[in-house]
């Protein structure tokens, strides 16, 4: 039954299906013909939608780092529940980020060099290994999930062993290589184009993660609950609506945060006349501050829409549509002017692009129904207590047995 479900076809497993052959197919075009065949880059345009991609899938994963920190480190358990799905966001996320790296690579056969070539003057150094690095902690992070799935649990003990300088070294290499990303066009002041060209780029790419990281969470939740329960509730996927609420109070803080600093960067260096410019910069500059910040600050801003699932869906699709802008403002539209080019991505990197997160969307769907992604505060308690009375109970058969 479950097999012939399945296979039960449908619009968007057909979609799909389409979209995969395709992208399987520019793949095979672009690894055997080069970049130059497939691609729409040039020299004076060497970053396109690829590295564009790779900044928001980074971006969405933040929230990763952010609730493993606030429940493992911090000790605020509440959000024990956003625990599962930040960690399977940020692992899928950073798995198409080194898939797309890969694909970009002039050499792809030299993905292995900076694991035996340091370059310690290097950005691109620090975030290849932070990448490789925080990538591997979110495997370590979610390996309990599967190994519950297969009752497995003596390694799961010695996983909540290192748990804790685990869940640590994530938040320092996700840290590490969020505000990198921004530091990356730190040496570029004369082509990304002022309107977001900024000494502080690394701190706004920080904050503005944060928040669409926790709204990728809220949007995740949503349509989990829409596509595995036949009710209309968050409480089916185990999410409270008070710790939807709490995380959308938290991405409000967030978009102020980045906001005030973007303000204070335009009146301290003398850019607000750029935004009286017609031009195309300018006005997708607009959209994006718009969309993603002043229509979600205004919103959040009331209890009554934090409150509603339905606006705190919608408002963190605006958040998330805000940073897929912003990220592709700054590794495409902002340098475009400066390099003569009109770039426009070639079919092949749309159609790998588009492969790749079918594929990550596919392989959410199918680990959150078939794996114990989503759990509730009673559930926990439950496996805690539970988790607990085994383990006393292991102690006191083995001091039965030193007495006898």
């Amino acid at each position: 039954m479950k097999l012939m479900e399945i296979l039960k076809p449908t619009f968007w497993k057909v979609f799909s299906v389409v979209v995969v052959i395709v992208g399987l197919v520019s793949t095979f075009l672009r690894f055997s013909q080069g970049l130059g065949a497939t691609t729409n880059l040039h020299d004076q345009v060497p970053w396109g939608l690829w590295i564009g991609f790779d900044f928001i899938g980074v971006g969405l994963a933040a929230a990763g780092f952010t609730i493993a920190a606030t429940v493992h480190v911090f000790n605020i358990h509440k959000y024990e529940a956003f625990v599962r799905p930040a960690i399977l966001t940020a692992f899928l996320s950073y798995s198409v980020v080194v898939c797309l790296l890969i694909v970009d690579l002039g050499r792809p056969d030299h993905f292995w060099h900076p694991l035996v070539m340091w370059n310690h003057h290097s950005v691109m150094f620090e975030i290849t290994w932070c990448l490789i690095c925080y990538t591997t902690v979110l495997l370590i992070e979610f390996a309990p999930v599967v190994l519950e799935k297969f009752n497995l649990h003596k390694p799961i003990k010695y996983l909540k062993m290192i748990s804790i300088p685990v869940v640590i070294l994530g938040v320092l290499f996700s840290t590490l290589h969020q505000s990198s990303f921004g530091s990356l066009y730190l040496i570029v002041p004369g082509k990304l184009h002022p309107l977001w060209y900024s000494s502080l780029l690394p701190v706004h790419f920080y904050i503005s993660c944060i928040a669409s990281g926790l709204a990728m969470i809220i949007f995740e939740s949503f349509i989990i609950a829409r596509a595995f329960s036949k009710e209309d509730g968050f409480n089916n996927t185990g999410l409270k609506m008070n710790l939807l609420t709490g995380a959308s109070y938290v991405v409000l803080v967030a978009l102020i945060g980045g906001f005030l600093l973007k303000a204070y960067d335009f009146i301290a260096n003398g850019k607000l006349g750029y935004l009286f410019v017609a031009s195309t910069e300018t006005y997708l500059f607009y959209l994006e501050i718009i969309l993603g910040t002043f229509i979600p600050i205004a919103l959040l801003s009331q209890k009554k829409f934090r409150e509603d699932k339905k606006w705190l869906y919608l408002i963190s699709i605006s958040v998330i549509c805000g940073l897929i802008l912003n990220r592709l403002n700054v590794s495409i539209t902002g340098l475009v002017a400066s390099s003569g080019i009109n770039y426009f991505p070639s079919f092949d990197e749309i159609s790998i692009t588009m492969m790749l997160v079918v594929l990550a969307i596919s392989a959410f769907r199918f680990i959150a129904k078939y794996f114990t992604v989503f759990i509730d505060e009673e559930s926990h308690s439950e496996n805690s207590e539970h988790n607990e009375h085994s383990e006393k109970a292991e102690i006191v058969n083995a001091r039965e047995v030193l007495n006898s």
